[in-house]
């Protein structure tokens, strides 16, 4: 009889326990998902400080460098694509676009002394340079929250919790290829 009773416990006990690790997995994976989500905040919110920033830039070169219209527009379009873009993997394409137009904007800046001397030029230039930092730091941040919950995402036995309550890997904020090409302006 007793041997009985202990055939028919375990499998409870094995179905308990199971569900008790199935449900540490799931919320160590929406903890982690939090996480991405407060990381992906704060880059959002250096990419907003940049397109506060970007107009200002702009109406200060474009007084120096007004034949170069077709970088000031690369520029607008980049933010306006930046300001549109609803999701995550849009708007790192997006800011990847404005950091590619962005350096050419600065390229352009580099070939006009005056321009450089000018004191709003070069406040705004700082900000622009800081925010740039600002923007790599948290970056790098996010990555780190992407890179821990996508391992614990493809890792066993919470990958088995994963892929049963549809918890996907998350992307990556990854620079586009253009952005380890130099710049090239022409005159």
């Amino acid at each position: 009889m007793r041997g009985v009773r202990t055939r028919a416990v375990a499998p409870l006990g094995m179905l308990i326990l199971s569900l008790s690790l199935g449900g540490c997995g799931y919320n160590g994976l929406v903890g982690l998902q939090e996480s991405i989500d407060a990381a992906w905040a704060q880059v959002e919110n250096q990419l907003q400080r940049r397109n506060d920033l970007i107009p200002n830039l702009i109406e200060v070169t474009k007084g120096y460098a007004s034949h170069e219209k077709d970088i000031f527009e690369t520029v607008a379009k980049a933010r306006a694509k930046m300001m549109g873009a609803g999701t995550r993997v849009n708007k790192i394409q997006a800011a990847a676009e404005m950091s590619s137009a962005l350096s050419r904007l600065l390229a352009v800046a580099e070939n006009y002394p005056n321009l450089k001397a000018d004191q709003q030029f070069a406040r705004l230039s700082d900000e622009l340079a800081g925010t740039e930092n600002r923007i790599a730091t948290e970056r790098r941040r996010y990555n780190e929250e992407v890179r821990t919950y996508n391992t614990r995402v493809k890792t066993f036995p919470t990958l088995l919790t994963a892929r049963m309550l549809g918890f996907e890997a998350a992307a990556y904020f990854e620079a586009p290829k253009e952005a380890q090409q130099v710049p090239v302006v022409k005159f």
